[in-house]
């Protein structure tokens, strides 16, 4: 109990004796058994100046946090041995909040991979609605348009469906290589499409209806159809 709470506590006990002794003059002082006493004391104590002198909360709650700081004291050895759990959490948390700012969000950065480089131009759509929009650019006679969208949802899927990734430096014929491998069947059909798009993206010159037709139904075999095993041929290509 601090020095206020004893002098509080005297004096709260000098008015009940003031009370046990007052009385008619010449009369004997009542004295209260102890029961009746410590009822005197308990009225005494609920008065307003005891009430506001007791601790509240925020007082018990900072009492509690000194504490626990003078808890963290170095050992009497020299030693840090009391201070070593805080060092420890402080480190760990400046790790993550490094590898937090350095790396970013893991799902995020996975997610970067396939939606923000694509043949040249930074393009986080899906391939769904990229095959929406080279239908809106055929069915406006746009056929250029047209077969630069079908192609780009053709390497999108493959992207999305992990069969294969597009960096954003790899051109569309790099594309095209690395697909045929994962789909033997479609790589004449694949090295024409990467003409056609490199064709009408970078040469400017026009695409036809003809073009876009074969691209689409290129682009929606490939999405139904399963990868072959691309283990056993890079296994082949080393042997």
């Amino acid at each position: 109990m601090t020095t206020m709470g004893l002098a509080q506590l005297g004096s709260s006990v000098g008015s009940v004796v003031d009370r046990i002794a007052a009385g008619a003059p010449g009369d004997v002082p009542v004295i209260p058994d102890a029961p009746d006493a410590r009822q005197w004391l308990r009225e005494e104590l609920a008065k307003a100046p005891y009430e506001a002198a007791r601790p509240t909360w925020f007082d018990r709650a900072s009492q509690g946090f000194l504490d626990w700081l003078n808890a963290l004291t170095i050992g009497g050895d020299g030693g840090l041995q009391g201070w070593l759990p805080v060092v420890a959490i402080i480190l760990v948390i400046a790790g993550l909040v490094t590898g937090w700012l350095l790396f970013g969000a893991p799902k995020l950065a996975r997610r970067r991979r396939f939606t923000d480089g694509l043949f040249g131009t930074i393009d986080q759509r899906s391939s769904a609605a990229m095959r929406s929009a080279a239908n809106a650019a055929a069915n406006g006679g746009d056929w250029s348009l047209a077969c630069q969208e079908i192609f780009r949802a053709l390497a999108r899927g493959l992207a999305e469906r992990t069969v294969l990734s597009v960096t954003p430096g790899t051109t569309a014929h790099d594309f095209a290589a690395r697909a045929r491998l994962a789909f033997p069947s479609n790589g004449p059909a694949l090295a024409l499409a990467a003409d056609i798009f490199d064709r009408v993206r970078y040469l400017e010159q026009d695409g036809t209806e003809l073009e876009y037709r074969a691209l689409a139904t290129l682009e929606a075999e490939m999405r139904a159809a399963a990868p072959v095993a691309l283990t056993p041929l890079a296994e082949a290509g080393r042997s």
